[in-house]
């Protein structure tokens, strides 16, 4: 499999550093709201990641945070403790929300079919962990004490901008971090280990540690957590891109500072969901949930099935009229699906099978191109294979794209009310290609033909909405 590694800016055939085994470890999120639908295009990209490196016969151990420990803004937007901001907006305390929104996040990840890691770590539960590595970052002379906080010694280091040609005077990092930008720093770049002096003077989660109450910062909890589960050695870090500088810049730096040889082998970028009007996020326009998706008629697998029509390393623009192109493509495809659900038993027919599921895998060996991956689920379709053959095929591609094909063409067999026909979602097709070419006579002609087959159409702010006349 080839996969492009952003520490080195090209392709590169993926090899385990132990023959069979994948050590991978994710950047879990902060639970302070529930996750937008962009934070989750990263989840949905990287568990296709782990489910096919699953696929190909290798033994996965993959390793999530959860960042329940209140630290600053990463983006700069406000400053602020995440974690308290969300417990006054609630009216709760610091641990009931975490709760709460760890809970929120992984059941937007079983509706997206996104398998839960093998571990998962709140941050709180590993200080003690945390202390013992800054404690030998400041035995090697990595790290230092000003002002009351710990800080990493970026000077030590031969290099820090891994995955730029930064130079220190390109970036404010302080500036980026908000609360890191003091006079106590010796270098513009170095970054808190350990908080006692902050502006989070109400913060609600401290410690005891050797250097005074105080809590740690970001960038160390994933370190620490990574190599408690999965050792000295890493064979892939995943993540989204808005992550490479500064928190996995800073993770390399210090796990590396602390073990003395390099950590991690493969970085796994997602490049952002955005809107018409830039990157989405909590603080920017609509904040965009699985559940607000679900209150406008979309199944979470449709978002799933928008997100793997694009390639991973591609910025994604996400709109209610995209969504909803990919919900009409969706169900298009499992409605060519149902006929092919039969008792009947047929031979496998070997030849097809193999020649079929090499174009499938021949997609996702190439940096994981979901796109052509999903291509192949319409070259089953329009091959010469039996049905039971392809069938096989399609069971066999959902274990890796999870998009319930099969399952849900049985669900159409069960209830077929629910399916408009093909003639009237061709017509619908028609009726927007007109509106789209500004002809609306013909929009309404096509309209009247979509109505006088027992249907009706509307425009809505999340696109184009077909139901049944009653």
């Amino acid at each position: 499999m080839q996969i492009y590694n952003s520490l080195t800016r090209k392709k590169e055939e993926f090899i385990p550093r132990e023959s069979g085994k994948v050590s991978m470890y994710t950047c879990g999120p902060t639970v302070y709201h529930y996750a937008h639908i962009g934070n989750l295009r990263s989840y949905i990209m990287e568990d296709v990641l782990e489910k096919y490196l699953r696929f190909t016969g290798l033994d996965v151990k993959r390793v999530m945070n959860i960042t329940d420990v209140g630290h600053l803004t990463s983006d700069g937007d406000t400053g602020d403790d995440k974690m308290l901001k969300g417990a006054k907006r609630e009216h709760k305390s610091v641990m009931e929300i975490a709760k709460f929104y760890t809970d929120a996040f992984f059941d937007d990840c079983t509706k997206l079919n996104i398998k839960k890691p093998d571990v998962v770590v709140p941050a709180t539960s590993y200080i003690d962990e945390f202390i013992r590595v800054i404690t030998v970052l400041m035995e090697k002379g990595y790290a230092y004490e000003a002002g009351g906080n710990i800080y990493f010694d970026t000077s030590k280091l031969d290099q820090y901008y891994v995955f730029n040609d930064f130079n220190e005077e390109d970036l404010a990092v302080g500036v980026r971090e908000g609360v890191e930008e003091d006079s106590n720093k010796r270098n513009k770049a170095d970054f808190v280990l350990w908080f006692t002096k902050s502006k989070f003077d109400s913060q609600e989660l401290k410690w005891e540690s050797p250097w005074g109450t105080g809590y740690p910062g970001w960038h160390i909890e994933c370190s620490c957590i990574s190599m408690k589960n999965l050792g000295e050695y890493l064979d892939i870090h995943c993540g989204g891109i808005d992550n490479a500088f500064p928190h996995h810049t800073n993770e390399i730096a210090q796990s590396e500072a602390y073990l003395g040889h390099k950590w991690c082998n493969y970085w796994f970028h997602v490049l952002h969901l955005n809107t018409n009007s830039g990157k989405m996020s909590k603080s920017s326009g609509e904040f965009l949930t699985v559940s607000l998706l679900e209150e406008k008629g979309y199944e979470p697998v449709v978002y799933r099935f928008f997100c793997l029509q694009s390639h991973y390393r591609k910025s994604l623009v996400f709109s209610w009229e995209n969504l909803d192109n990919a919900k009409t493509t969706y169900n298009k495809l499992i409605a060519k699906i149902k006929p092919l659900i039969s008792d009947n038993y047929e031979p496998l027919d070997k030849d097809e099978y193999d020649r079929l599921m090499l174009l499938f895998t021949s997609a996702l060996d190439n940096d994981l191109n979901t796109a052509n991956a999903i291509t192949a689920i319409y070259d089953v379709l329009n091959s010469k294979a039996n049905n039971f053959t392809k069938l096989a095929l399609f069971e066999e591609f959902d274990k890796v794209l999870g998009l319930d094909l099969i399952e849900n063409a049985r669900k159409i067999i069960e209830s077929p009310a629910e399916i408009i026909p093909d003639e009237v979602m061709e017509l619908v097709e028609q009726r927007k290609s007109a509106r789209k070419d500004k002809n609306f006579a013909l929009a309404d002609e096509i309209r009247d033909k979509i109505t006088a087959l027992g249907y009706e159409v509307r425009e809505t702010r999340q696109g184009t909405e077909i139901n049944k006349i009653k």
